[in-house]
């Protein structure tokens, strides 16, 4: 069994206090960098970017379309254009010119269908800009809420890291004053258990939280006070102060 005077297993908790405050520092980090408020606008901002492609895509399909109409209604007003003149010229027979006049009217009805259709892809084109400005101001808008939340996790994890590394230090000169074989026991515990020592207080386990059972509590009044006994529920140190079993 090994033995430490009751003093320094005392002071064990001086130790496990300084654990207690790493192991709690370590949960928050994690709640920090797994911020669900940071993971919820993040959502928010890839539909948002998700939205602002689709518009994106919309105005250059409408732009490609718009281009074509154009382009149609260019050739037909450049045909149109030259069989007029040649009508007016007079130029050719009869028979030509007359086919020549059922063809300008044609061309006629034909630009006119263009220019619908050319008008409609300007509605279009014009209502997917739109839409692209209003996805682009969602965007900007939700990107500015998510990069301020990150700036504030970021923050707080370098306050937690300059925390984190000032208790280490502490804990490094804490535990150099313990005895290995005491120290060994302790960081044993500390590791299986994720406590290594605590009070023993009114009968009862801090360790545990529980009431020691009067078998468990007999055996201890059996050991020396420079005796190192476990809790027999969450395994650790139990450090005995003067009214332990009272």
């Amino acid at each position: 069994m090994v033995k430490a005077p009751a003093a320094e297993q005392l002071k064990l908790l001086d130790l496990q206090a300084i654990d207690s405050k790493l192991t709690s520092l370590k949960r928050r980090t994690r709640n920090v960098t797994e911020n669900p408020e940071i993971a919820s606008v993040a959502g928010k901002l890839a539909a948002a970017n998700s939205q602002m492609v689709a518009a994106d895509t919309e105005v250059s399909d409408a732009t490609r379309a718009l281009t074509r109409a154009e382009d149609d209604v260019a050739t037909v007003v450049t045909r149109l254009e030259r069989n007029q003149s040649r009508l007016e010229s007079g130029a050719g027979n009869p028979k030509d010119l007359s086919a020549m006049q059922h063809e300008v009217e044609s061309l006629k009805k034909r630009r006119i269908d263009l220019e619908d259709a050319e008008l409609e892809v300007m509605e279009r084109l014009e209502s997917g800009r739109t839409q692209q400005g209003r996805d682009q101001d969602v965007v900007e808008t939700i990107t500015t809420e998510l990069t301020a939340l990150e700036e504030k996790r970021d923050a707080e994890l370098v306050e937690i890291e300059v925390e984190r590394n000032d208790l280490l230090r502490q804990r490094d000169e804490c535990a150099a004053t313990f005895d290995p074989s005491l120290l060994a026991v302790y960081e044993k515990s500390m590791a299986h258990r994720g406590i290594g020592a605590a009070r023993l207080f009114h009968g009862r386990s801090e360790g545990s939280g529980m009431q020691l059972s009067p078998g468990d509590l007999a055996d201890i009044r059996k050991a020396n006070p420079d005796d190192v006994v476990m809790c027999p529920d969450s395994g650790c140190i139990l450090v005995r102060s003067e009214d332990w079993g009272n």
